[in-house]
């Protein structure tokens, strides 16, 4: 969900994407980005033996991300849940880029953008997936992030005129939706489930769509370094939510310390910690590799909210899942590149 949570399909395109932040920026929503800037990611070492367990730790971090928003909103509200989330990612994310000594961006431009980004890809989304877990178990809105993707083969086909989709991603697409109608058991007339909490979380997915749609055609190619932009967009974050956090909540009476604990866990680590996890396998084994944690995310946080929260779970939910993920993957494959036609026997080439 999850960088910046955004972790934004590695490369400022959604179909590939769900962390959250425009580079991504940390979070189980945009799982492994691409870099979408023009830095050259460092060249795999001798580490990257060890990326299956930074890997399996990464999957169990934002799997649970959905989680710490469930129990966060049992002390807090969810607009508070969301401030604190982006405040104690941010403070990591500075806190690497004091270490690195590195500077955020300067330029007026980047921050104008960054300031959309940071709205669509992690104020926004994430605040929908705090108010929709009000009403929905968490599990359901594990599956639900993993529709982003295609929202985001369906949104680049309007908004990206070099995305031509093949047969086999608008199949996808189409398998996709319709394995949300399974998990939502759509041949019961939607009973048993929260129309307005469901659509809050699907709305959030379609979120991690538009902005990094959005991104991708303002931001691409920038010469800043993943962590400036990221720890720059959570910083807008932040503020965008200190603004209007005040306003539509009141101060906590007390501060229960499990909620208090899940929220920096959202944060620290789901949000920050995540993000150096994330161009972490990016850099050692590749975008491709490492975004195929986004299809673990959906399956932890519905082990996690089954096992710890004690949530129901109907046949149609897993198997509808699994829907979805096939879903999506199909909109995320690319066709196979021709390779060069060989010569004819008894032909010569110049």
């Amino acid at each position: 969900m999850s960088t910046a949570t955004g972790a934004p399909t590695a490369s400022a395109d959604t179909t590939n994407s769900p962390a959250t932040t425009a580079f991504p920026a940390a979070d189980e929503h945009t799982a492994a980005a691409a870099p979408c800037t023009g830095a050259t990611p460092p060249k795999a070492t001798g580490r990257a033996r060890g990326w299956p367990i930074r890997f399996a730790v990464l999957s169990l971090v934002w799997g649970f991300s959905f989680l710490f928003i469930k129990v966060g909103t049992q002390g807090f509200a969810p607009l508070q849940v969301t401030l604190g989330r982006v405040a104690f990612g941010a403070l990591v994310l500075l806190a690497m880029l004091v270490i690195k000594r590195e500077r955020l961006p300067r330029s007026p431009r980047t921050w104008a953008h960054l300031t959309v980004a940071a709205f669509f890809l992690n104020a926004l989304p994430f605040s929908l997936f705090a108010y929709a877990e009000l009403t929905i178990p968490s599990t359901l809105a594990g599956i639900c992030n993993a529709t982003s993707p295609l929202w985001g083969m369906a949104l680049s086909v309007v908004a990206l005129s070099e995305d031509r989709p093949s047969r086999r991603r608008v199949a996808g697409l189409g398998i996709g939706f319709l394995g949300v109608l399974t998990v939502l058991g759509a041949w019961q007339g939607f009973s048993g489930t929260d129309l307005t909490g469901t659509a809050m979380a699907l709305g959030a997915s379609l979120c991690y769509a538009i902005g990094w749609i959005y991104v991708r055609r303002t931001l691409a190619g920038s010469r800043h370094s993943h962590l400036s932009m990221s720890s720059t967009q959570l910083l807008l974050a932040t503020a965008q939510l200190a603004v209007v956090t005040p306003l539509f909540t009141t101060a906590p009476a007390a501060y229960p310390v499990i909620p208090l604990l899940a929220v920096f866990a959202l944060g620290a680590l789901g949000t920050g910690f995540a993000f150096l996890l994330q161009y972490g396998l990016v850099a050692e084994v590749g975008p491709t590799t490492a975004q195929m944690v986004t299809y673990f995310i959906p399956v932890i946080a519905t082990t996690a909210g089954v096992a710890l929260l004690h949530e129901q779970l109907s046949w149609n939910t897993p198997v509808g899942a699994l829907i979805v993920l096939a879903g999506a993957a199909l909109t995320q494959s690319k066709p196979r590149p021709s390779g060069p036609s060989l010569p004819r026997p008894g032909t010569t080439t110049d």
